[in-house]
């Protein structure tokens, strides 16, 4: 298990997997959004040539990409059509797949290699990553040059932080298992008479062709157990995998969550809802001595009037629900990069008491947790981390290698540090958040002069909407933004 911190390290280790596929191998993926022009490497190699060529070799590449919308909505399905045009031509096979709720999506974004003879190559990417636009960065976060439409306060190469996990061992299997089960799923493509007359115009293909039988497990490999966790929406019919939709994703957050005692680390791209974050807040009030950081972005992706407010209605409530619970403990931020550019905060991370670690698909908000398909790693380490403190957790299960590297490799290059001595204790990692945003916070405050301190976060400052714009923006959130995928029962009852 390998964290993949940056579309651009991603995208590296990809290139150097695909091109070691052999006749016979298999390739699956499933994407939000997929742009066939992405480059993967510095040389130029884009999405559409490296799955192609796979394909050209004898390798069978099945992919499953969101329909999506028209491009005038800001939306992909030019992008999403393109790619599986040219990975069709060259022999693979690339659905549009709408099988969801009504205005729901496939969010999935995961790469599953499977060699015929060499079981040790095996591996699985899971995350947030797309392969599409704006996702190639790095560190230094100077953004993707090949960029998608975004506020204008991102600038002209909108900076992007995201994350990806590498897996190897039996877990592969599993996330292979997931694409099969959309894949084989009897559901029509589309239900949209649109979609559909346009497909049958251009003689597209409406119904997947057979996979490869699965081959055996691969062997364990590392110390890291991993379980799967998804989302899917109450579809109707429903998934056959599915029935009345799956939540699990909601679940173990909430398991993990309420059994935190001294920190929960969150990177994500929302973090909206008080419903959603209510588990949050009650274990901050229960546990005197837990701590939340989380980082998230400063502005929404977009900032037109009409889709401006909708977005801050979820984060409003949200962040008021956890700073009622436990204001001095409780710690916001946005990221900017060296030059003072907002990053924009992709990544769908959580740490609890540096023993679960969770990331994937999937966003703290209802749109996530009950709604669009999702899929995620929660991961709990066999191997201890000896470090002081080892001992965060009341449950005497120790820190644990994945978790608690992870959080530290992230919080090293939010705060431009080199060693982990002020991160490894949670009271010390959140007084050092907060010491090092407050410095450069006062640097932007006296007008940017002279060196800019090192640190990359700046406290995130909560919006304060007029009830006249609540009034017409929360319907809009909640019916559009972020709605509810539940069985009405589960809706009623509260329950995930």
């Amino acid at each position: 298990m390998v964290p993949l911190v940056h579309g651009a390290t991603y995208f590296d280790r990809l290139v150097s997997c695909l091109v070691q596929m052999r006749p016979g191998d298999l390739v699956m993926f499933t994407d939000w959004r997929g742009d066939p022009d992405q480059r993967l490497d510095e040389h130029g190699l884009e999405v559409t040539t490296a799955l192609s060529e796979a394909a050209g070799r004898g390798v069978v590449v099945k992919g499953l990409v969101w329909r999506s919308h028209l491009d005038k909505l800001s939306f992909s399905e030019q992008q999403n059509r393109h790619l599986g045009e040219e990975i069709e031509a060259a022999g693979g096979e690339c659905l549009l797949d709408m099988r969801v709720r009504p205005g729901a999506s496939h969010h999935q974004k995961f790469v599953v290699l499977r060699h015929l003879d060499r079981p040790e190559l095996d591996v699985a990417f899971v995350g947030g990553i797309d392969l599409c636009h704006s996702r190639r960065d790095d560190a230094r976060h100077e953004g993707d040059p090949q960029k998608q439409p975004m506020a204008a306060v991102y600038g002209e190469r909108p900076p992007w932080h995201d994350i990806q996990l590498m897996v190897h061992g039996p877990a592969v299997a599993d996330v292979e298992a997931t694409f099969r089960e959309r894949w084989e799923d009897p559901a029509p493509l589309s239900r949209n008479p649109v979609n559909v007359l346009s497909e049958r115009l251009r003689h597209d293909t409406r119904t997947a062709g057979p996979l490869p039988t699965q081959h055996p497990d691969p062997g364990p490999r590392g110390s890291a157990n991993i379980q799967l966790t998804r989302t899917y929406g109450n579809r109707h019919p429903g998934y056959p995998f599915a029935p009345e939709g799956e939540r699990s994703v909601a679940r173990a957050y909430t398991k993990a969550v309420r059994r935190a005692e001294r920190i929960i680390y969150v990177e994500d791209q929302y973090l909206w809802n008080s419903e959603i974050v209510a588990p949050f807040a009650e274990a901050l009030r229960s546990r005197p001595s837990l701590h939340l950081i989380a980082v998230i972005p400063h502005y929404p992706d977009q900032d037109g009037r009409l889709s401006m407010p909708p977005n801050l209605v979820g984060r409003q409530a949200a962040l008021n629900t956890l700073y009622d619970a436990a204001p001095d403990r409780v710690a916001v931020y946005g990221v900017q990069n060296p030059a003072g550019t907002p990053v924009y905060v992709h990544a769908k991370v959580c740490v609890v008491d540096d023993v679960w670690a969770s990331v994937g698909s999937d966003n703290i908000n209802r749109r996530s947790w009950t709604h669009d398909s999702e899929l995620a790693c929660a991961v709990v380490d066999d191997a201890r981390d000896t470090r002081e403190p080892q001992m965060l957790d009341r449950f005497g299960h120790g820190a644990r290698a994945f978790a608690r590297s992870l959080r530290l490799e992230l919080g090293r290059e939010h705060l431009d540090l080199d060693d982990d001595t002020d991160l490894i204790d949670p009271s010390r990692a959140f007084e050092a958040f907060a010491a090092s945003a407050a410095r450069l916070q006062s640097w932007h405050d006296a007008g940017a002069v002279g060196d800019r301190p090192p640190g990359r976060l700046r406290p995130y400052r909560r919006p304060h909407l007029t009830r006249r714009t609540l009034a017409w923006a929360t319907p809009l959130y909640r019916v559009v933004y972020d709605p509810d995928g539940r069985p009405l029962r589960m809706r009623y009852a509260r329950r995930f």
